[in-house]
């Protein structure tokens, strides 16, 4: 159509060459302008989406974020067996469009606890399911269900942390029961410590509870409402996972967020200080001191432990409450991610990042063989999401009483949703160690 009204308007085009008297003049002036008007015509033609023409690979669903193009190159470098993750920082990107969505659904995976399953209790908007992680240079390849458990077969792995931990878990555990449903084989009174069997691969993952990594004394309820100051010991490490470390082939180890509670510390079986404890008559020595602490001790077991499996140090997990807190009406309504620069996080969110990143590099370059450890910096892309989390609705259907106190919970992420990408980045570095 916009052709055929290019050619239709050339005889306007001529105009200006009537004015000139000499004939060749004349000449060039319309063999100019035919030039002229073919190029545009073959530019509105392919420029333009002709009503005749459709492609799948164009079409953006009604619910596709209206986001700015990807302006990098898509550079392959994992076609077959390239190093991605060496040729490229798969931790620094921005987050595009992705029309597919996500690779699994609340329905299909019936392994999300109930307050990560966010469409399942009612949320309404669906626009945060519709983008994917793009590293700057590079592309980074979806999650390969098939080729992950080919390659763990007979292997076993532990997830060893904290509820966010558990949150990543059962992402894996959904992705992975696309290609072989998983079956749990164990799990402790509060389900907080689970096991899947992948049986046709032989294949165990299990998720083993230690928000603090070290010995801890905890006095509260699972709603979180505390009798006590948590008693923390500095210096000894957890038998709860320490004790069955050796059975594992892979683990991934994440902590932080329970080190914000008050809590008294211990160290050579003596009271050394605490983080926030006014009334007592303690030295306040602060949650970055004792996570910097815990980290050590995590790190030099790994470096000093005769088993050597893969182990991957997941970084800190930034909330993105806003107008207060858990505790004091903060909420998350942000439907979709922030660009870069947009948003840097909390103080908070760097004191901590900050003593992951130096510890983690004390522990590298502490250690003659530390190959076996790797950094799985999920932190720069979190940051970006405040649309992923449950927010209202960790309950179903928060809204339909109204007037029932509804709590949000910005720190956890729905399934689907941001955290897959957290295994889209651990496949990449099992892939290329």
């Amino acid at each position: 159509m916009e052709k055929e009204m290019a050619f239709s308007s050339q005889s306007q085009w001529e105009q200006p060459c009537h004015i000139l008297h000499k004939k060749s003049n004349h000449f060039l002036c319309k063999l100019l302008l035919s030039a002229l008007l073919m190029g545009l015509s073959f530019k509105l033609f392919f420029s333009s989406p002709s009503p005749s023409f459709s492609s799948p690979f164009l079409t953006i669903p009604q619910h596709q974020p209206n986001a700015e193009a990807d302006d990098q190159p898509l550079i392959d470098l994992d076609s077959d067996a390239g190093d991605i993750a060496e040729k490229c920082d798969i931790f620094s990107g921005k987050w595009i469009p992705n029309p597919s969505g996500p690779a699994y659904t609340s329905t299909s995976c019936p392994f999300i606890e109930e307050p990560q399953n966010c469409l399942k209790n009612g949320r309404p908007d669906t626009e945060y399911l519709y983008w994917k992680w793009k590293p700057h240079g590079c592309t980074l390849p979806p999650f390969d269900a098939n080729k992950f458990l080919r390659a763990m077969r007979n292997k076993t792995w532990a997830l060893i942390g904290d509820s966010i931990l558990r949150n990543h878990a059962q992402s894996l555990v959904c992705l992975l029961s696309k290609v072989e449903r998983a079956v749990q084989v164990h799990h402790d009174d509060n389900y907080k410590s689970r096991k899947w069997h992948f049986r046709t691969h032989n294949f165990t993952l299990s998720v083993i509870w230690s928000p603090f990594l070290v010995k801890a004394d905890v006095f509260e309820d699972d709603n979180g409402v505390s009798k006590s100051e948590t008693e923390l010991y500095l210096d000894v490490l957890n038998n709860k996972w320490t004790s069955v470390y050796h059975t594992f082939d892979y683990v991934v180890i994440s902590a932080g967020q329970w080190f914000l509670k008050t809590t008294i510390y211990w160290e050579n079986n003596q009271v050394v200080g605490c983080h926030y404890c006014p009334a007592k008559n303690l030295t306040e020595l602060g949650y970055d001191y004792a996570y910097g602490k815990v980290l050590q001790m995590v790190f030099s077991f790994v470096a000093n432990s005769s088993h050597k499996p893969l182990v991957f140090y997941r970084t800190w997990a930034p909330d993105h409450f806003e107008n207060g807190e858990w505790w004091s009406g903060g909420t998350c309504k942000k439907t979709g991610p922030y660009r870069n620069g947009e948003y840097d996080g909390k103080e908070l969110d760097h004191v901590m990042y900050k003593v992951e990143l130096d510890e983690f590099e004390r522990a590298r370059n502490g250690s003659e063989d530390s190959r076996h450890l790797k950094l799985l910096d999920t932190f720069p892309l979190s940051l970006l999401r405040p649309d992923g989390h449950s927010g209202p609705y960790r309950q179903f259907h928060p809204f339909e009483n109204k007037n029932a106190k509804v709590q949000n919970d910005c720190l956890h992420w729905c399934l689907p949703g941001p955290i897959d990408y957290w295994n889209d980045l651990l496949m990449q570095l099992v892939t290329n160690h």
